[in-house]
């Protein structure tokens, strides 16, 4: 049964009728550029074929109810208008944030009822929050007569939504791929003024999606304080943004060196991100290749937000696509998924590589997700 028709049953199973109506919103596997978004850089994540179904009908009233069909059918009720707080951050949380900033960019919120189900697994970098809150955003749009509300809104909606709510101060770039990027296709996000656009990628480039084993949380203080060593840096450098730094001035700027390790990464992966594009244009994997290789090290060395099983999951991967492919940490860090890419043909090799050189910490094989370019191919699970 897909997610869709999960989200459908149980609608009608939780609430004894048929829904209006079916939303979507997919996760993202973030090809290259990470932690540059709330930098203003550019970023290449793409739309994954798992995400967020949301079954909704309009309802009378000022009240919101939902149903999280994932979370043995918990439930939330609520004033769309007065969201109270939840306590600690979980699916409610994202619900009445995203109604609570729809509301403030005055976006079409009413009485509505909803069932969620997901196919995205938590912390494990594919974005399900965004997927959550832009799937929510849809579906209470929809049920207010906006059957297609303009992506750009609902990514700062969503945006806001994490802010505030669940205290993430996240950059844009998941909720703005997923309410605009195309399927099969990455996107090229200029995050400064959020202008995009698709970039096709090889027809004979096949995109892996590798589960580490290892959960991550960004609610733990990790993701903000690398943000605010990034504003530290461009404080330092009198700039608006890193966005705006070169790789000699953080250099020879008076910073702390753990500031100016976090200020190398992002000046050099906005490069990188722009590389990668004209690799992708010149059909050029070996060089998309290194793109990747280089982002991991930077990541790792500057940044600091890999684990060592992560790390090993990219060795064994590198080592598996050789030089024509590569992989990398995808994601804000400290776990979750790593992404590879490598030609088709090469996939059930590396697939079959992968399960015998690498276990998850708890000893079980990786998840393995193929984000195969042709859509007639996408999202087939190993």
């Amino acid at each position: 049964m897909t997610v869709i028709e999960r989200a459908r049953t149980g609608f009608i199973a939780h609430y004894g009728a048929e829904p209006d109506g079916v939303v979507f919103a997919p996760g993202r596997v973030n090809l290259i550029g990470e932690h540059v978004d709330y930098n203003d850089g550019l970023v290449l994540p793409m739309p994954i074929s798992v995400g967020t179904a949301i079954a909704w009908q309009s309802a009378p009233g000022a009240t919101i109810d939902a149903v999280a069909l994932d979370f043995g059918e918990q439930t939330d009720r609520f004033a769309w208008a007065k969201p109270a707080r939840t306590g600690a951050a979980d699916w409610r949380t994202y619900l009445r944030g995203m109604s609570a900033a729809m509301s403030a960019r005055r976006l079409p919120v009413g009485g509505t009822k909803l069932a969620i189900a997901g196919s995205l697994p938590r912390g494990s970098g594919l974005s399900s929050s965004a997927s959550l809150c832009i799937a929510v955003g849809r579906a209470l749009a929809a049920a207010g007569g906006e059957l297609a509300p303009r992506p750009r809104e609902l990514a700062l909606a969503a945006q806001r939504a994490e802010h505030d709510w669940a205290g993430v101060r996240c950059g844009i770039m998941d909720q703005m791929v997923i309410a605009a990027g195309a399927p099969g296709s990455a996107f090229l996000l200029d995050c400064r003024d959020l202008n995009g656009r698709t970039v096709d990628l090889p027809d004979d480039w096949a995109v892996l999606v590798v589960q580490s084993g290892v959960r991550r949380e960004l609610v733990d203080g990790h993701y903000n304080a690398r943000r605010a060593a990034c504003v530290a840096a461009a404080e330092a450098l009198d700039l608006g943004s890193l966005r705006e730094a070169t790789s000699e001035m953080v250099e020879v700027a008076a910073l702390d060196d753990e500031v100016r390790a976090r200020a190398r990464h992002v000046v050099t992966e906005i490069a990188r991100v722009r590389r990668a594009v004209d690799c992708i244009a010149a059909r050029d994997l070996v060089g998309f290749g290194q793109c990747l290789a280089e982002s991991h090290t930077s990541l790792r060395d500057d940044f600091a937000v890999t684990v060592p099983p992560v790390d090993r999951l990219v060795e064994r991967l590198q080592a598996a696509t050789g030089p024509r492919g590569g992989a990398r940490m995808t994601g804000a860090g400290f776990g979750g998924a790593v992404v590879a890419v490598c030609e088709h043909g090469e996939v059930a090799r590396v697939c079959a590589e992968i399960a015998q050189t690498y276990r998850c910490p708890d000893g079980s094989a990786p998840e393995i997700m193929i984000e195969i370019t042709d859509a007639r191919g996408a999202g087939e699970t190993t």
